[in-house]
């Protein structure tokens, strides 16, 4: 299976880590996050990878070259402009497209830490034969998607008083957080009209009003922690310590 990690961002908010380093090298407990994140992938059988780079590129370069890509195929797509994570990944396109065999695949932020099941994802993608699907949360976020009672995408809310924005009628609305993890099926590169610079999430709102299928993988029950921020980092240095969750190496 194949996998492309999204590292391109400039890291604001883990400055002043950031001010030399891209937040991909950024160390948890010793170990960068591109290796936590890479180790993470190779745990579930992913051995071809392609991650994006923007700021200190080189670095990012290096480093891999530097622990021989972690014993995975790792290739790069550099971004002279920063593109966001749905131009990042439409530029990326001819990695998950040159063999034709429409495998699904995953697509990992770089700066979260889990311990999501992404078998148990792919197997929910696969046997509901889903264009995306996406690893959300019930927990407490300003950014929530709205999916319906089958678990279909059918809107989001930006801002806790915001008015929904809905993208089709649903009877019941779940409202859940994503947590930066999907499985896409490569059919989404045709159905992608976006260029240059873009986010993805909506682009997931224009499928789903299209009549996609954008299907939630419920991961209430596993450990997840945003790593943007030093504090945060801290929180899952002592969770790692505790034992809530491991952080396993890519070497």
């Amino acid at each position: 299976m194949r996998a492309m990690v999204l590292a391109a961002g400039l890291g604001t908010r883990l400055r002043p880590l950031t001010n030399d380093r891209p937040k991909a090298l950024v160390e948890l407990n010793g170990r960068t996050l591109l290796e936590i994140t890479l180790a993470r992938l190779r745990e579930f059988g992913v051995r071809d990878v392609i991650v994006n780079v923007h700021h200190f590129a080189d670095l990012v370069i290096e480093h891999l070259r530097a622990h021989n890509n972690f014993g995975m195929h790792v290739e790069i797509s550099r971004e002279e402009l920063l593109l966001d994570t749905g131009g990042g990944l439409k530029n990326a396109a001819g990695f998950f497209l040159h063999d034709g065999s429409g495998e699904p695949f995953l697509l990992h932020n770089v700066d979260v830490l889990s311990s999501v099941d992404l078998d148990a994802m792919v197997c929910q993608h696969r046997e509901r034969r889903t264009l995306a699907t996406l690893a959300v949360q019930h927990r407490n976020s300003s950014r929530q998607l709205l999916f319906d009672n089958n678990g279909l995408l059918c809107g989001r809310r930006n801002g806790r008083d915001a008015s929904p924005e809905n993208v089709r009628d649903c009877a019941a609305v779940d409202e859940s957080a994503f947590c930066g993890i999907h499985v896409i099926s490569p059919r989404i590169f045709s159905l992608m009209n976006e260029s240059g610079v873009f986010p993805i999430i909506p682009v997931y709102m224009q499928l789903a009003r299209d009549g996609e299928q954008i299907c939630a993988f419920r991961a209430d029950e596993y450990y997840w922690r945003d790593l943007g921020t030093e504090a945060s980092l801290q929180l899952a240095s002592d969770d790692a310590k505790n034992g809530l969750v491991r952080l396993n190496s890519a070497r």
